[in-house]
């Protein structure tokens, strides 16, 4: 018994030396020319039929190749009422979900049991455009053969940080490609961007509020606590670029991926005074009607100019 504890140890040990993840530390440069990316020339979005949907509200499918090819597939929602130019909300999904999870009640015959939904129904009763976008390898960009579950198992049992920092990072920068596109359109008022993210897409939210100065407002809803053994990931790395803009964190007070003391320590970390942090009894899954603690983060929407906001049903 004493030499299979003696071999465990050891062989413990050995796994620790050689798989586990260790802290490293990028420098500034680096992690900005990580997601540094080049606009799309002449990017085609390809936009689907109008759909109404209930209140009046207008859906488009959305697809585009990205900065390296890959296909990426959306779905953009116009408010019923607007006029013009329209705000727009960026609305950034969990892991393990899809876009859809941003802006129906209900997929695949399953409740959306985050109330992420409610959140688009939000800020389109507050005039603001909404626009969610499959996270490289989620919804319809799942790898058969390399799931999100084997990506995080690979991280966290063989140290292999690589696939899952690239899925952040380019999912990052796919939002900032069509955002290059977006805030072209007639339909969208450039001068008031926003981004909402929960969990994993709190995470995302983060990075791409603090790298974007074209964003003015994040909210993270239960981000989960990023160190630097994913540091190229981690908003610690780039929380200076949140300055001057409007950030929420909501957070649990039981949460099993970030603890009260670390949703403390990264709100304490953000810049600038105009932040909140919004408090939550419970785990991971905020309690029904967390979302209407948001409705301050919405200031309502005012049409700019005189352009009549356009739904597209050909390649813009």
């Amino acid at each position: 018994m004493t030499a299979l504890l003696g071999t465990a140890a050891v062989a413990g040990a050995l796994w620790w030396a050689v798989f586990s993840l260790k802290p490293y530390d990028p420098s500034p440069a680096e992690v900005q020319a990580r997601y540094a990316h080049a606009p799309v020339a002449a990017l085609q979005v390809r936009l689907g039929d109008v759909q109404t949907l209930p209140g009046g509200h207008r859906a488009q499918a959305l697809r585009f190749s990205s900065f390296d090819g890959a296909e990426v597939m959306g779905r953009i929602v116009y408010p019923a009422d607007a006029s013009g130019a329209t705000p727009l909300l960026l609305s950034l999904h969990a892991m393990g979900r899809a876009h859809q999870r941003m802006l129906q009640a209900e997929f695949k015959g399953r409740p959306t049991v985050e109330q992420t939904h409610r959140i688009a129904e939000l800020a389109l009763a507050r005039g603001y455009a909404v626009l969610a976008l499959d996270a490289r390898e989620h919804g319809e960009r799942k790898n058969p053969a390399h799931s999100v579950q084997d990506i995080m198992r690979d991280l966290h049992w063989w140290g292999r940080r690589a696939p899952y920092e690239r899925m952040l990072i380019d999912t990052v920068k796919d939002y900032r490609v069509l955002l290059d596109w977006a805030v072209q359109q007639p339909g969208i008022d450039a001068r008031h961007l926003r981004v909402a993210g929960y969990s994993m897409g709190a995470q995302m939210a983060m990075l791409l509020g603090a790298l974007d100065p074209r964003i003015q407002a994040v909210a993270a809803i239960v981000p989960p606590h990023v160190d630097d053994k994913v540091a190229l990931v981690s908003p610690h790395r780039l929380l200076p670029g949140l300055a001057g803009k409007s950030v929420w964190l909501l957070s649990a007070d039981d949460d099993e991926y970030a603890s009260g003391a670390q949703n403390q320590a990264l709100f304490d970390a953000l810049p600038g005074a105009d932040k909140q942090h919004l408090r939550f009894p419970g785990g991971h899954l905020l309690p029904d009607g967390y979302v209407e603690r948001l409705r301050p983060w919405f200031p309502p929407a005012t049409t700019s100019g005189s352009a009549t906001r356009a739904v597209h049903s050909q390649e813009s």
